[in-house]
C-alpha cells in the first residue's frame, strides 16, 4: 500500500517523474495527467501532458517523443524537464504554436509512465499506447487525432495506425525507425559490429515492426500520412523510410514522402520544425 504522502508527492507538479517503474494503480491518480490502461494481459499507467483544453475538441495533436536511452540511465532528478509542470509547459508552448490542443503522451518507462523503456518497440508498448488513446477519447470526447512522432515516436505513430485506428485524421512520422531488424543490421554493419540475426537495435527478438503490419491500417480515403526524413540520416536510414512510404502507397493509402534537411552530424534531427508544422497544417 502506498502511503498518502507519496501519492501526494507523485501528483506534485515539481516532483521528478519516475522512469522504468512497475505499474502501481495507487500512484496513477492525477486526473488530468494519468491513465490506467488494461493492455492485453498487463496493466500500465500512462502519463500525458495536455497543452490546451481537450474537452470535446474536434481535433487533438498527440505527440510521441523519440527514444530516451540516455535519460533512462540517469536519476529522475537529473533529467531535464522531467516534472509535470515542465511537460505541461512544453505542451502549452507547442499548443500555442500549432493553434489546436496538443497533448504529449509519454511512452512506457518514460516521464512517469510505467514500464521498461528498454523493452521499447515490442508489441506491448504499442498496445498500451493504443489503449491510452482510447481512454483519452472517452475521457474528453475528442473527435479525431493527428499523430505526430519523431524517430521512435514515429514508429509509435505507425504502429498505432497498424492497430486499425479509425479516429486518425493525419499522421506525421519524421525520421522514423522502420524495418527494425534490417535497420539494426545496417547500423551494426556501418559500425563494423558483428551481425545479430533477428534482433533489433535494442538486442531484442520479435520487435513489432509497422512495416510488417501495414495490412492492419484501416482504409480512410481522406486521411493523410506523411513520412518525412533526411536522405543522410545515420540513425534511421532513409532508404527504409522510403520503403515504408512505398508500402503505404501500394496498400492504397494517401501517403506523402518529404525529403527534409537534417542537422549534422547524424542528420536525424530535422530543421525548421517540419514535423510540427506539417501536423499543424493537417490539424487545421
Amino acid at each position: 500500500m502506498v502511503c498518502a504522502s507519496w501519492a501526494q508527492a507523485f501528483n506534485d507538479a515539481t516532483t521528478p517523474l519516475r522512469w522504468n517503474t512497475p505499474a502501481d494503480r495507487a500512484t496513477c491518480t492525477e486526473p488530468g495527467s494519468a491513465l490506467w490502461v488494461e493492455a492485453g494481459r498487463a496493466e500500465v499507467c500512462i502519463r500525458y501532458f495536455a497543452g490546451g483544453a481537450l474537452e470535446h475538441a474536434p481535433v487533438v495533436i498527440v505527440m510521441f517523443h523519440g527514444d530516451r536511452t540516455t535519460e533512462m540511465n540517469r536519476a529522475p532528478q537529473a533529467i531535464a524537464g522531467n516534472t509535470l509542470a515542465a511537460k505541461v509547459n512544453q505542451a502549452r508552448a507547442l499548443t500555442k504554436r500549432v493553434g489546436v490542443p496538443l497533448v504529449i503522451v509519454a511512452r512506457p518507462g518514460t516521464y512517469g509512465s510505467s514500464g521498461d523503456h528498454g523493452q521499447r518497440r515490442q508489441a506491448q508498448e504499442f498496445i498500451a499506447l493504443n489503449g491510452a488513446l482510447d481512454q483519452l477519447r472517452e475521457r474528453y470526447g475528442i473527435g479525431q487525432f493527428v499523430l505526430l512522432g519523431h524517430s521512435g515516436g514515429a514508429t509509435v505513430a505507425a504502429a498505432l495506425l497498424t492497430l486499425g485506428r479509425t479516429d486518425v485524421k493525419c499522421a506525421v512520422m519524421t525520421s522514423g525507425a522502420f524495418s527494425l531488424v534490417q535497420r539494426a543490421q545496417m547500423i551494426r554493419q556501418s559500425k563494423g559490429l558483428p551481425s545479430r540475426p533477428g534482433r533489433d537495435t535494442n538486442g531484442l527478438l520479435h520487435p513489432y515492426d509497422p512495416a510488417q503490419h501495414i495490412a492492419g491500417i484501416a482504409a480512410a480515403p481522406t486521411r493523410q500520412l506523411y513520412v518525412i526524413g533526411s536522405t543522410g540520416d545515420q540513425i534511421a536510414p532513409f532508404a527504409l523510410q522510403e520503403a515504408f512510404f512505398q508500402a503505404l502507397m501500394r496498400a492504397g493509402h494517401q501517403a506523402h514522402l518529404i525529403k527534409a534537411q537534417g542537422v549534422p552530424t547524424t542528420f536525424h534531427q530535422l530543421r525548421h520544425d517540419i514535423g510540427l508544422k506539417t501536423a499543424a497544417q493537417c490539424a487545421g
